[in-house]
């Protein structure tokens, strides 16, 4: 009994020492970090991105702690997630709900620290061929576009609508502006358009079909690694502190971000106007954000994209409550 009692003791003392004897927290610390980069995506009409950039709202927050920071351009969801996979990318600013699930399904670590937008109208389907004048009309048409994106779950939805199926059409994979050089020039029937395009290709004869309206919540997030979320989560709510800091001055200073937004765009101060309302940038993940990123799930399975289902709750974990 008495041996007992002693080795009781000695597991209460070992504890003990381990938990508050040492003074060392029971977590491993946060790791000193000398840069952070963070992808700057400006189309289709990406504002806070612009915003943040352009007024130097990250440099001004981590200058304070000698931490530089850099704007990596890479544009596409696949590219961006490599780049998280790989550590030379510490945060998604606008990645496609399409691609933060793929990269999940493929073994990332990748976790949705907030959402980025929401902008159904700014996805359109469109056509100069004034034969074509409502989805059901592509049946047997050729429709270029990119593959495994918003853009692609637009059309499988809004043919899905009218009872047809993805075989119904011929669809080509290639980029936005190629897609509407294809349209323009008669080798494309329909094209796949996002952002300031859709009003260039109108101004050039272009029509919309249909917009992302109804159909989708065209969902885009702010992503980063789990284990960098883990290990800095003192600089994960600084960033979204100030990402909320840009949606304020976007409020405050609406003529100056117009502005800046053309400028950057190289669109007209009225098309950003007119596009800028298509946009809704509330980083707060809510129940229908999951349940459209479930639906994305659901797209990228039924199209071959996607094989094993993955659980999009696990993926979340909604730091602009902390803003």
């Amino acid at each position: 009994m008495k041996k007992l009692i002693s080795l009781v003791l000695l597991a209460v003392f070992a504890l003990t020492m381990t938990g508050c004897g040492t003074g060392k927290p029971s977590q491993p610390e946060t790791k000193t970090l000398d840069a952070i980069h963070i992808s700057y995506v400006k189309l289709p009409l990406n504002v806070p991105s612009i915003v943040e950039k352009k007024q130097e709202l990250f440099e001004k927050e981590f200058s304070k702690d000698n931490i530089k920071v850099t704007f990596p351009e890479i544009t596409e969801g696949p590219k961006m997630t490599a780049a998280l996979a790989a550590g030379s990318l510490h945060f998604c600013n606008a990645l496609g709900g399409t691609s933060a699930i793929l990269a999940a399904a493929n073994g990332l670590d990748i976790k949705i620290i907030g959402m980025y937008s929401r902008a159904p109208k700014a996805f359109v389907i469109m056509t100069k061929n004034p034969a074509i004048n409502t989805i059901a009309d592509l049946k047997g048409k050729t429709v270029a576009g990119p593959k495994g994106t918003i853009l692609h779950q637009l059309l499988l939805a809004s043919l899905a609508q009218q009872g047809l199926t993805g075989d119904s059409v011929k669809f080509v994979n290639m980029g936005i502006p190629q897609g509407v050089t294809a349209m323009m020039s008669g080798d494309a029937d329909a094209a796949l358009v996002a952002g300031p395009a859709v009003p260039k290709a109108v101004e050039a004869g272009g029509r919309i079909l249909t917009t992302g309206e109804g159909l989708l919540d065209a969902t885009i997030v702010i992503a980063v690694d789990g284990k960098f979320l883990q290990e800095h989560p003192s600089i994960v709510k600084r960033y979204m502190k100030v990402h909320q800091q840009s949606l304020t001055y976007m409020k405050e200073h609406p003529d100056e971000v117009y502005r800046l937004a053309a400028e950057e765009t190289g669109i007209s101060v009225e098309d950003v106007k007119k596009m800028y309302n298509w946009y809704n940038f509330d980083p707060a993940i809510t129940d229908g954000d999951i349940k459209d990123l479930e639906k994305t799930q659901e797209f990228l399975v039924q199209n071959g994209l996607l094989t094993q289902k993955i659980e999009i709750k696990k993926l979340v974990k909604d730091m602009s409550k902390d803003m």
